[in-house]
């Protein structure tokens, strides 16, 4: 009965991540080699020509500057409930920064509607994200992070419009949106 029991949950798993590898979305095609998390304490330049320094700081000293949502989503890799996030629909110019330590991100030129319930954009500002790859739903994602305080952001694929073909699937708790016209906050430590 054990062993009939085994293998009836073996042939289970297989279906589900035959399944899962079906129904799955196209892959960044950084995930056959992931760019590494920018290491912390390097300086990093962009090419927007803003130097930054990557933060030593620990993951628990974000918890009382940032809400209770945002800190399981930046610093425990959470994701937020698709069509729940304010930005969702935000379609002013502006900047989207990491909610965390104010890096810029994203422009509101690069979004567009996924129909994903979640943030989406075809290009970060250059310099400003870090990847690795992720398992945790059976099958190999790209995630990817603010390269300053290592924040989780969200997953990019490759189902997104032209000219990249990418999708930056954000969740929106994990970032920050500045009209155009008001002034970036100062980065913080």
């Amino acid at each position: 009965m054990l062993a009939a029991a085994k293998l009836l949950l073996a042939a289970g798993a297989a279906a589900l991540v035959a399944a899962g590898v079906a129904l799955a979305p196209r892959m960044h095609s950084s995930d056959a080699q992931p760019k590494p998390l920018t290491s912390r304490g390097n300086p990093v330049q962009d090419p927007l020509n803003v130097t930054f320094t990557p933060l030593t700081k620990p993951k628990t000293a974000w918890k009382g500057q940032v809400s209770d949502e945002a800190y399981a989503v930046l610093f425990e890799e959470a994701t937020e409930r698709a069509g729940t996030c304010a930005l969702l629909h935000e379609k002013r110019e502006g900047t989207f920064l990491c909610a965390a330590c104010y890096l810029p991100l994203f422009i509101n030129r690069t979004k567009f509607e996924s129909g994903t319930g979640w943030p989406s954009f075809n290009e970060p500002i250059p310099g400003r994200l870090g990847f690795k790859t992720d398992y945790k739903i059976g099958y190999p994602r790209t995630e990817y992070h603010c390269a300053r305080c290592g924040g989780h952001q969200g997953h990019v694929f490759d189902d997104g419009p032209a000219p990249t073909g990418q999708r930056y699937c954000n969740n929106g708790v994990a970032l920050r949106f500045i009209p155009k016209g008001e002034a970036l906050p100062a980065l913080r430590d």
